[in-house]
C-alpha cells in the first residue's frame, strides 16, 4: 500500500540555532534539518545527544546552505547545495557562512537525532 506524509507533519525537534523535523514512512525515517548560522553540533546537540561527537550516521542530501564536517579521525570536508552525503557516526559539523544550511536524511537512524542517549 502507498503512504504519503508530508514532513510539515512530522515531530519537531529545536535546539539553539536549528530544528528537525522527523517522520517515518512505511518502515523509514526521514528527516528535514534546517540550522541557522552559527550552529555547530558540538554547542547545540551535544548537551541533548549526552556523546562526545554525534553518533547518527547520516545518508542525506543538501538543499541550501554549507556545513563544515570533523571526523573523530581528524578528517574534514564540507558539504553544500546538490550534494548527496554518507556521513559516519563520529563526527562534529558547523554552519559556514550566513545562510541557513537545509538538508533532507534518509538514514533510519536519523528518528534518535537530537534525542537524549
Amino acid at each position: 500500500m502507498a503512504e504519503v506524509v508530508n514532513v510539515d507533519s512530522g515531530e519537531i525537534r529545536s535546539f539553539e540555532h536549528g530544528m528537525v523535523q522527523v517522520v517515518k514512512v512505511g518502515s523509514s525515517t526521514i528527516g528535514r534539518a534546517r540550522f541557522e548560522p552559527g550552529w555547530r553540533w558540538s554547542n547545540d546537540v551535544k548537551p541533548i545527544a549526552g556523546t562526545d561527537s554525534c553518533m547518527i550516521h547520516h545518508m542525506g542530501y543538501a538543499i541550501s546552505g554549507r556545513i563544515h564536517v570533523v571526523m573523530d579521525d581528524g578528517s574534514e570536508f564540507e558539504v553544500g547545495p546538490g550534494d548527496a552525503n554518507d556521513i559516519p557516526p563520529g563526527h562534529d559539523a558547523w554552519v559556514v557562512g550566513d545562510e541557513p544550511y537545509v538538508a533532507v536524511d534518509f538514514a533510519d537512524e536519523f528518528d534518535r537525532y537530537a534525542k537524549p542517549s
